[in-house]
């Protein structure tokens, strides 16, 4: 059976432009550590047909996306308190524990809401 068109000629080459512009985000969004490895990823090319009323041309539209895999939720933890005038505040918890302080990795020694409290570096 021979081939009706060329896919890769096919409207100027638009086709196939399309299909790998799609294909580039695809691969891009699989690299990327911030999203699930395991998702599946798709990329669809439509070519919708529509003829004539003579029905001796056909109008045609291509039509290429992809479905990406969404970046990996993200949780923090908040310490919620009241401010100075009684307001309901929140900061975001760093230390891991309420009230516990710890060492950032450049020897400073901060709250739990990441506010340095001790400097043990020579300036």
């Amino acid at each position: 059976m021979s081939n009706i068109i060329d896919l890769n000629n096919f409207a100027e080459g638009a086709l196939a432009e399309r299909f790998n512009e799609e294909l580039q985000k695809v691969l891009e969004n699989i690299a990327d550590p911030n999203t699930d490895v395991k998702k599946v990823r798709k990329l669809t090319l439509t070519v919708s047909l529509r003829a004539d009323e003579k029905r001796d041309v056909v109008f045609t539209s291509v039509l290429a996306k992809s479905s990406l895999a969404p970046a990996k939720e993200i949780e923090a933890k908040l310490l919620m308190d009241l401010d100075g005038r009684g307001k309901i505040t929140g900061a975001e918890l760093k230390s891991g524990i309420k009230g516990q302080t710890y060492i950032t990795d450049e020897g400073e020694v901060e709250s739990d809401r990441g506010e340095k409290i001790i400097s043990f570096r020579n300036n």
